[in-house]
């Protein structure tokens, strides 16, 4: 094609024009940026993002999808197959949410796709009017790692509930049972690896394929003016990778964007230093684009990502946890299971409203893992603190106070960490990603080295008096 285009301009005696060389193996140099542009031209996606304020970078916005806004930052429960373990639809619209998650791989085991698109996709299904977010399938290639084979055509599973079957996950399939489902927000198939592997070949070789399955994601996707397709940044715990990867998929001009490979294990040091470079104001994800942070669930995590700039969360935690006896509180968990609740008669977070509050720590320790209800109590409680959480986040931003705020959280987190003398201290990794964005702790606890350092979940152990 070069060739021709140089005898074209009349250069009868001109050298071959030799065109760029790849991005990434695999990319073909003659495709220009608008060939790979997620929306084709003409063609308006149906989302609206509405930056609001920002606080530093962390950032209060309202993202307009086909079922409703959005207030961000936001924390996004987890459906897995249409619905939020031990809760109902109605649950979730009491609490609040107006976006959740369902996940392509499970939902296309059952009940499947068919069945969602003969009954009008997901939404009527499960009697949801809210948003949906599904998630590709990538993330069951480290769930379900060892009944998977990956290769460049698709990734292949074992349905671990039917040994013996076989089913091939493509980047096509990935995408037309997303648009049966007929979420709001959909994912594009992406390579995904361990974020503890040390295989640097095959940590490259993820990079470079997911990038190539986002072009046939693109392709696939027929509901383009319906659903939003989001690219997701991969790229592992290398900083050159990432880069690489956050520019091609800014390229390809998506909705939205995700940062996928993370919370997998990875040292914190690694993980904040992932999502700092991804949302970093000069070379990072664009900031007329919402940003989702895959996978994190934990408080801590969350407020400190808001910090950096993360727009949106997921994760099974709150659900998962509730289902052990684990409530969420801002002194961190409280592990009801434990008999120094026995004759605890206080309410899970004393002087705060919540469906909750007038159950008592005792009640509640009393049937936790032994009846079915406590589950969902639980489940009904974390859920409602997370919300809350994000949503009182979104307040301060707006008044510009979100310094101030995370720092009064930090304290009320880790209350046994003090100004100096103090021997413990909140984890280093959480002053190091802060510092980064301007927020700074060193008045605050004791850094001291040599100082412990207090876990990312600290316990709630306060007890009170037995009565008689």
């Amino acid at each position: 094609m070069a060739k021709r285009k140089a005898e074209e301009l009349g250069n009868d005696t001109a050298e071959e024009v030799k065109p760029p060389a790849p991005a990434y193996p695999g990319a073909d140099p003659d495709i220009p940026p608008a060939a790979d542009a997620a929306l084709p031209p003409g063609i308006k996606t149906p989302l609206v993002f509405h930056l609001e304020a920002t606080s530093g970078r962390a950032r209060a916005a309202t993202v307009t999808l086909p079922h409703g806004d959005v207030l961000t930052p936001v924390f996004m429960p987890v459906g897995t197959q249409g619905t939020v373990k031990g809760m109902s639809s109605e649950d979730m619209k009491s609490l609040g949410c107006k976006i959740l998650l369902g996940n392509t791989y499970h939902l296309a085991n059952r009940p499947t796709c068919e069945l969602l698109r003969k009954c009008g996709g997901l939404h009527n299904f499960m009697h949801w009017h809210g948003n949906i977010l599904t998630d590709s399938g990538g993330f069951q290639m480290v769930s379900l790692s060892k009944l998977m084979e990956v290769k460049e055509e698709g990734v292949e599973f074992e349905d671990p509930k039917k040994p013996g079957s076989r089913m091939l996950l493509t980047p096509e399939k990935s995408i037309e049972s997303q648009n049966d489902i007929g979420a709001d927000i959909i994912m594009a198939l992406d390579d995904v690896i361990s974020s503890t592997s040390t295989d640097a070949e095959r940590i490259e070789e993820a990079t470079f394929r997911t990038l190539r399955w986002v072009d046939r994601c693109i392709r696939a996707h027929k509901r383009p003016t319906e659903q939003n397709l989001f690219g997701i940044v991969q790229g592992h715990l290398d900083p050159k990778l990432r880069e690489l990867s956050l520019g091609e998929m800014i390229r390809r001009n998506f909705p939205g964007y995700a940062i996928g490979g993370l919370s997998g294990g990875e040292g914190k040091d690694d993980f904040w230093r992932v999502v700092e470079q991804c949302t970093r104001p000069s070379s990072g994800l664009p900031a007329d684009k919402p940003r989702y942070l895959m996978g994190v669930g934990y408080p801590l995590d969350i407020v400190v990502c808001v910090a950096l700039g993360v727009d949106m969360f997921d994760c099974v935690y709150p659900s998962r946890t509730a289902r052990f006896g684990t409530a969420l509180v801002r002194t961190g968990q409280l592990r009801l299971t434990s008999s120094e609740f026995a004759n605890d008669y206080r309410p899970l977070e004393p002087g705060c409203t919540g469906p909750l509050q007038d159950y008592s720590r005792a009640m509640l320790h009393t049937i936790v893992t032994k009846e079915p209800v406590a589950s969902s109590l639980i489940t009904l409680h974390n859920l409602h603190f997370l919300l809350s959480l994000l949503s009182e986040m979104r307040e301060v931003i707006k008044a510009g106070k979100f310094s101030d705020w995370i720092r009064k959280f930090l304290q009320d987190f880790f209350p046994t960490a003090t100004p100096p003398p103090c021997k413990y201290c909140p984890p280093r990794w959480v002053r190091d990603a802060l510092k980064s964005v301007n927020i700074l702790l060193d008045d605050l606890f004791d850094w001291s080295q040599g100082n412990e350092e207090l876990p990312d979940m600290p316990r709630d152990h306060a007890v009170a008096q037995a009565k008689d």
